[in-house]
């Protein structure tokens, strides 16, 4: 199967700016493209785009299908790159098979599927009903374009979500999400004359999706960098600085503490560190062989953190749970409930936001680890703050789009394929509450890596995917 036009497609998002909640560039291609091909378009004021096509000859009595995909990214980058998002394109190689991103990540997670209906819309030799191709905006940030999305924007009731990525897999039910946010605020006080002011990072771990990833106990900067401080806390040292992780959604890979030492505990300070150093390389040595831990003087010329709340937020950072809470009793090997900690960051006006995520394929075990996560931050002195979150989508083990999705498989490659439910957050979860009549199934090319740089995508599995997709169209 020759996935080039899918791939020149996906090359041109690659350019094209989108981060989660900045879409607008994304929006104009979609609607330029739509124009430049006389197709059917219309756009909603959150920016989410459905591009219509009509029936093939032959099958205008066949049902609409939805084909769906988001059109933001998660944009995370090396520690020290002076990549921008706003503007520069994504820079990827083809290595062994693979497209990848080293530096940043690749944007596949979902541009890929975003290409896959533009090629489909593009391309007038392909059989298939008609097409509704709807293009949703900040998925990753909290699904806000799917849960914007109106009755009557959309009509038909058979969807497939290209949002999946892991090929020869289709999936029927996803767990549903929440954010619990924690906001510290803290009090100054002058930087003692003499003391010594040195600057610990931890960097270099795998990170990753904190659905698909979160099982794989990689090493969260966050919660270990608040290990080694509360570690250093009786030499009597004061917290100037903590930044550690980024997206809410994906596992910290890297952080910083800034920390000011009196001379007299500066040699024992340094050696807790290079101690904490061998620790955790030694620790996530399989999981993380990357890891690297440094510490160097830098200038301090503001004040400090007051030592109550800096006691306080470095020990909900350590107590707050991280991980997996629970496995599915009715799924083997499914990932029931977990938490992510994914960031402390500092704020103007004397705050420190903790960023934390909550999944789960239980709506109320969900709410209540979340209520869990809420308990150690209100314990600790912090305001805290939930989103409204997004429901499971719970599988429907006799959708007729899962049989057609499975036959075609079996005709193409001859083997049985994988029909699963996820730990990963789709958007078809609250299509089902908006939309319960459409029938859904999710599916995509193998996909490694995302939300962390290195992404990378399987062009063979691209191959795969696109000829299942091509034969559900013909036979649907």
């Amino acid at each position: 199967m020759n996935t080039e036009k899918v791939l020149n497609f996906f090359r041109e998002i690659t350019r094209i700016p989108r981060e989660s909640g900045h879409e607008e560039k994304i929006v104009a291609y979609l609607q330029q493209f739509a124009k430049a091909r006389g197709l059917e378009c219309k756009t909603d004021k959150l920016g989410n785009v459905m591009i219509a096509k009509p029936a093939s000859k032959g099958y205008e009595k066949r049902p609409t299908v939805i084909l769906q995909g988001h059109t933001d990214m998660v944009c995370e980058k090396l520690a020290g790159s002076d990549f921008d998002f706003s503007k520069d394109p994504i820079q990827y190689v083809i290595e062994d098979g693979w497209m990848v991103a080293h530096e940043t990540t690749l944007g596949a997670d979902n541009g890929i599927g975003v290409a896959t209906a533009l090629s489909i819309l593009d391309d007038d030799s392909i059989e298939h009903p008609r097409l509704e191709c709807l293009f949703t905006v900040s998925e990753e940030t909290g699904l806000d374009g799917a849960r914007g999305v109106k009755k009557g924007f959309i009509t038909g009731k058979t969807l497939i979500n290209l949002d999946d990525e892991d090929e020869g897999y289709f999936c029927i039910g996803c767990a549903g999400g929440m954010d619990t946010v924690g906001t510290f605020s803290y009090r100054e006080r002058p930087l003692r004359a003499r003391d010594r002011i040195r600057k610990f990072s931890v960097s270099g771990g795998l990170g990753g999706h904190s659905g698909d990833d979160i099982d794989k106990n990689r090493m969260n900067a966050v919660q270990q960098l608040a290990r080694f401080v509360n570690e250093a806390l009786p030499l009597n040292v004061d917290l100037c600085r903590i930044e550690a992780g980024n997206k809410r959604n994906a596992i910290a890979r890297s952080g910083e503490v800034i920390l000011a030492v009196a001379p007299r505990n500066e040699k024992k300070l340094m050696e807790l560190f290079d101690d904490f150093s061998k620790r955790i390389q030694t620790e996530y040595a399989v999981t993380d062989p990357d890891v690297v831990c440094t510490a160097e003087p830098v200038v301090w010329e503001e004040r400090v953190i007051d030592r109550s709340t800096a006691r306080r937020l470095v020990q909900a950072l350590i107590a707050i749970p991280h991980g997996v809470i629970a496995m599915s009793a009715v799924i083997p090997g499914l990932i029931e409930t977990s938490t992510n900690l994914a960031s402390v960051k500092m704020e103007k006006g004397r705050k420190i936001l903790v960023g934390t995520m909550q999944r789960s394929a239980v709506d109320s075990q969900r709410v209540f680890l979340s209520k869990r996560v809420a308990a150690v931050l209100e314990l600790a002195g912090a305001k805290v703050k939930h989103s409204d979150g997004y429901p499971g989508w719970k599988p429907n083990i006799h959708s007729p789009i899962k049989d057609v999705c499975v036959a075609s498989y079996k005709r193409l490659y001859g083997r049985e394929p994988v029909v699963r439910a996820i730990h990963a957050g789709l958007e078809c979860g609250l299509f089902t509450e908006k939309f319960p009549d459409v029938d859904m199934i999710a599916f995509g090319p193998t996909l490694r890596g995302v939300h962390a740089p290195g992404e990378r995508l399987d062009l063979a599995s691209l191959d795969r995917f696109y000829a299942v997709l091509l034969d559900v169209l013909k036979h649907v």
